[in-house]
């Protein structure tokens, strides 16, 4: 590692797992920096997201701008919270290659709650109006199909919780 006390955070959960929080509580950390997706799609596209499709080209675009930035950041020293979903194999995949082309450790964070939970919390966080996005119930099932558990096989240092 070339920089061994920059860490890089990742958080794997569906909607509504508790990911903004517990990357708010990561971030709390002396010398840490957090890049949360839904703030940045919220100001770079107010109103444009209204489906998954134009999120998913979205945060493509975004994650093409941030990833040099990303790097730079970790290969300073300062460890990054990323509350991007690491929720499929190909997701982690362009995380973990920013871990490794700035030669830092990384840890994902596995969010494994239920899907009955995380609708419940999400309709309440859909309720007070205070997220930048409203996902309906269609939508989280249409999301949560997609959704991967992380394996051993993908060489991640997971962290449960």
């Amino acid at each position: 590692m070339s920089n061994p006390g920059a860490v890089l955070h990742l958080l794997c959960g569906k909607i509504a797992s508790g990911k903004s929080t517990l990357a708010a509580k990561l971030a709390s950390h002396p010398s840490t920096l957090l890049i949360a997706e839904d703030i940045w799609l919220g100001q770079l596209y107010p109103d444009e997201i209204k489906t998954v499709t134009d999120y998913v080209l979205r945060s493509k675009r975004l994650k093409q701008i941030l990833g040099s930035h990303i790097i730079d950041v970790l290969r300073a020293g300062t460890s990054v919270v990323l509350d991007f979903p690491a929720n499929t194999v190909s997701d982690r995949q362009w995380l973990r290659a920013l871990a490794d082309q700035a030669r830092v450790n990384h840890a994902l964070h596995f969010l494994d709650v239920d899907d009955a939970t995380c609708l419940a919390r999400l309709r309440s966080r859909n309720s007070t109006g205070n997220h930048a996005f409203q996902t309906s119930d269609v939508d989280f099932a249409l999301i949560t199909s997609y959704f991967m558990p992380p394996g051993q096989e993908e060489g991640f240092h997971i962290v449960l919780g």
